[in-house]
């Protein structure tokens, strides 16, 4: 689900080459050849992240040499060609042996290990946990959490003495928000009122905050959406015409991170990844995470970063269970959350944030107090892979594009975006 700039942090870690005495005999030998050539393994993860991510995962395949002697090769992919890789390598029989992947790929979603075990002792959220249907098995594992928030130029904010809410005590709509930003505009001379990411991961956000639960298969290979859905799209559309957004964020590519980033943007529809890049980036002004607007619904866009999956036919399979096991338990994956900056997406981990805590804690609160809806995205993407089905492009997005455009209308917008989900995943 990241859409953020991938920054590559290839690190590529030799194996250790060790020759064993041929003259040795007796069962104390065979034991000790046995142990060597646990310690003679080297794993291949394959991942896409930024180099807090990469980071993470070096900073622990390290601790597992020193601990097991099994190493552990991180290799670093740019996330647009993270699926494509994966699925070239089925196809060439030469997978790595585990892989943190976008998504579960109906080309190989028979070659992966059962992780149900491993999942259970880690306690992965419930809402997180997902069956592969045909056996009751989990077999990819949840990553971290990650999930949609509003960001505001705190800086602008202040000097134009306008108020926001802090925290879910607090609450506005998507009308408050709007004059509220507009006025920020008048009193600073900030160019947009907001900017969102042109992305199905945050219109489905926006969606469900009006109360439209998006599109749904309301019956096998049949999709439907809400009567909330239009006024949706129709209020996005709005912003877009009139300037409070800059349409060609949707239309042409432009990005929108960039643009909150040159300060004339008075707020941002993003996610948590971007704290970490936030933290080490902007320096021009002070930034804060709020609550989004709700119109009236209070609810966000959740799910896993990334899916965690171990390949069967590598002749190391025990190996990576081991890691994995390891990877998952509480005192590693807290480590691993700590050093990547990130929601866990285990229960009863705590991490400990180097800064904006807070920011996370917003986080944390609007995804307990968001709708079941929320959790949907991620998980419904793994099941249908299980299925043998997947999306190849996001209709949401490209018909939203569309729409802006002025190359249909609201009803044709609607409809296209149904018929193309059917299209591809009946």
């Amino acid at each position: 689900m990241k859409q953020h700039a991938r920054t590559a942090t290839a690190v590529v870690a030799g194996a250790l080459l060790i020759s064993l005495s041929a003259c040795s005999s007796g069962s104390g030998s065979s034991a000790s050849s046995a142990t060597s050539a646990a310690k003679n393994v080297t794993l291949k993860l394959v991942q896409s992240g930024d180099a807090n991510q990469g980071g993470a995962f070096q900073k622990l395949a390290d601790e597992y040499k020193a601990e097991t002697g099994t190493t552990v090769q991180i290799v670093e992919v740019p996330s647009d060609n993270l699926a494509t890789q994966l699925r070239t390598s089925a196809q060439a029989n030469d997978l790595p042996d585990l892989a943190a992947a976008p998504n579960v790929d109906p080309v190989w979603k028979d070659r992966i290990l059962d992780l149900s075990d491993i999942a259970k002792a880690a306690k992965v959220k419930p809402t997180l946990l997902v069956q592969d249907p045909g056996d009751k098995k989990v077999k990819a594992l949840p990553t971290t959490l990650t999930a949609v928030g509003m960001f505001i130029n705190k800086t602008l904010w202040d000097k134009a003495g306008v108020t926001y809410p802090k925290d879910i005590s607090g609450s506005w709509t998507w009308d408050d928000f709007q004059a509220k930003a507009d006025q920020v505009r008048t009193a600073t001379g900030a160019k947009y009122g907001a900017v969102m990411d042109a992305s199905a991961h945050r219109m489905r956000a926006f969606l469900y905050q009006f109360g439209s639960e998006g599109v749904v298969e309301s019956s096998p290979g049949n999709f439907t959406t809400n009567d909330k859905t239009a006024p949706a799209l129709e209020y996005f559309k709005k912003m877009n015409d009139s300037g409070f957004m800059p349409k060609s964020v949707w239309t042409s590519g432009d990005d929108a991170s960039a643009a909150f980033k040159s300060g004339q943007v008075t707020a941002y529809m993003s996610g948590v990844w971007q704290i970490a890049d936030f933290q080490a980036n902007i320096t021009n002004f002070e930034w804060a995470s709020v609550p989004m607007p709700q119109q009236p619904v209070r609810a966000t866009n959740y799910g896993s970063a990334s899916w965690m999956v171990a390949f069967k036919g590598t002749g190391h399979e025990q190996q990576t269970l081991d890691f994995i096991k390891w990877l998952y338990s509480p005192a590693h994956y807290t480590e691993y959350c700590n050093i990547q900056g990130c929601l866990p997406a285990l229960d009863g981990i705590t991490p400990t944030y180097k800064a904006n805590a807070d920011a996370f804690k917003l986080y944390n609160d609007e995804i307990s107090a968001s709708p079941a809806v929320s959790a949907n995205q991620t998980t419904d993407q793994l099941r249908n892979a299980y299925l043998g089905r997947a999306l190849t492009s996001e209709p949401l997005k490209d018909e939203t594009i569309k729409y802006l455009n002025g190359q249909q209308t609201l009803d044709q917008t609607i409809k296209a975006i149904l018929d193309s989900t059917k299209k591809q995943l009946s």
